[in-house]
């Protein structure tokens, strides 16, 4: 018999939701729980217990399904009620198995669904940990989000969780509210874009809110007459598909408007019909609002109530720059870094006494720990880094200065989106012989 076969876009389940199970609140905390979360690369991760178990997982506003895709020996939990599938998506790959159990506990704080379904991927092919230097466990979305209403706020890094029964989420006059349309569980609203470089011609454009993503946007090709990539673009990496890599043009365009916000000059990949052929079941999408613009906002998410509010936070006049090195860097494990510490002792009478046989001696002593280690796991031919030698594997040891592990894998992908012309000295160890380089950033477009 052959197993059941789902479809599936950057993790994105496209089938719809069979299970009536919703998050509740329990406890003295009943009408709001406020959370911390860690934002990567505009990515937030949240922690989530499955079964009382602690993993991190994305907040995805894209997915309608919770998904695991990076379970170790060490972080094993009980899985309930399992059964094998298949999964298939965005490359030109073979079907990956899977499982899907059921009736699994999850818990954040005080808030707690007792049955709840997750699909599991066997093999992780995203390395999602590596690339954002901590362990990513997997992915949720419409699941957690579907019954309450939930405030992001990415300046102070909180998500407040409201219990939609005894809470009324009030009008804002600075703010900018949508009305929230729905696919497959999956949040869109309608904006405007603006593509021509030349004219000022608007186009409206129905755009995913996808939190998962790290991009300003993405538009895909042909959805629109005028959804075109512009003349300046370059070929590159977007992300990872279960079933392969996903290839597209990255570009400009001279403005973006989510209602009354302008924002000017954002970043845009453009994705080819082969790319996203899942994704275009929706035949009115155009595209997604990722990450790097949703955190210029504090966000509202009401599904219940069927709307979105978003509220600037800053200046939307801040630049949207891409990676400018060519470099693509992930987390390599731990290396054991030898570390000096100087103490002073004294010998002789106790404390306010006076005595000429009191003696100070300063003391040097070493100890180790371990610090995270970074490779590049790509370099982009052409880019600034390529130009200069730097190749795939080599190990960075210190960054303009500085030892590597001094920073984390958020800061060092900040660095190369800094600023054009920059310069950046790393030294790196390849076939155990140390090399130093030296580049500048540069635009692409």
């Amino acid at each position: 018999m052959r197993k059941p076969l789902l479809s599936l876009f950057f993790l994105l389940v496209i089938f719809k939701s069979q299970s009536q199970s919703k998050f509740q609140f329990y406890g003295s905390q009943d009408v709001k729980q406020k959370v911390k979360f860690t934002l990567i690369n505009n990515l937030i991760i949240i922690p989530l217990k499955i079964n009382n178990k602690e993993l991190n997982f994305i907040l995805d506003t894209g997915v309608n399904k919770t998904i695991l895709f990076n379970l170790s020996k060490n972080d094993s939990l009980g899985l309930n009620n399992v059964e094998k599938i298949q999964l298939k998506g965005l490359g030109s790959g073979e079907p990956v198995d899977a499982l899907l159990s059921r009736n699994n506990r999850f818990r954040i704080k005080d808030l707690v669904n007792p049955n709840e379904d997750l699909y599991v991927i066997l093999r992780d092919n995203f390395n999602m940990s590596a690339k954002m230097g901590m362990t990513i466990h997997g992915i949720i979305g419409f699941d957690l989000l579907k019954s309450l209403i939930v405030k992001i706020d990415y300046t102070n890094r909180f998500i407040t969780f409201y219990n939609p029964k005894k809470y009324d989420l009030k009008k804002c006059r600075r703010c900018e509210e949508f009305r929230l349309e729905f696919y497959r569980n999956k949040p869109y609203i309608n904006t405007y874009a603006q593509l021509d470089t030349i004219g000022d011609k608007k186009i409206p454009t129905k755009l995913l809110i996808d939190s998962g993503g790290s991009d300003a946007l993405w538009f895909f090709e042909g959805t629109h007459s005028d959804i075109q990539t512009p003349k300046k673009y370059f070929r590159d990496i977007l992300g990872e598909g279960l079933s392969g890599t996903i290839y597209g043009n990255r570009s400009k365009i001279p403005a973006f408007e989510l209602g009354r916000f302008k924002i000017e000059n954002p970043t845009v990949s453009f994705l080819d019909t082969t790319s996203t052929a899942n994704a275009r079941q929706f035949r009115l999408r155009n595209g997604s609002i990722g990450g790097n613009i949703l955190k210029r906002f504090r966000v509202w998410l009401d599904y219940g109530g069927r709307r979105v509010i978003f509220k600037k936070i800053g200046s939307l006049k801040r630049g949207f720059y891409y990676n400018m090195s060519g470099l693509s860097i992930i987390y390599d494990g731990q290396e054991l870094v030898k570390e000096k510490q100087n103490t002073i002792s004294t010998s002789g009478l106790g404390s306010g006494e006076v005595s000429d046989n009191k003696t100070i001696s300063f003391v040097t002593s070493y100890f180790y720990r371990f610090k995270p280690a970074y490779k590049i796991s790509n370099v982009l031919e052409g880019s600034p880094a390529h130009l200069v030698g730097l190749e795939k594997e080599d190990v960075i040891k210190r960054i303009n200065g500085n030892p590597a592990y001094t920073y984390s894998l958020s800061e060092i992908n900040a660095l190369f989106q800094d600023k054009p012309n920059k310069r950046i000295t790393l030294e790196i160890e390849r076939a155990g012989q140390k090399y130093k380089y030296r580049f500048r950033l540069k635009k692409r477009i």
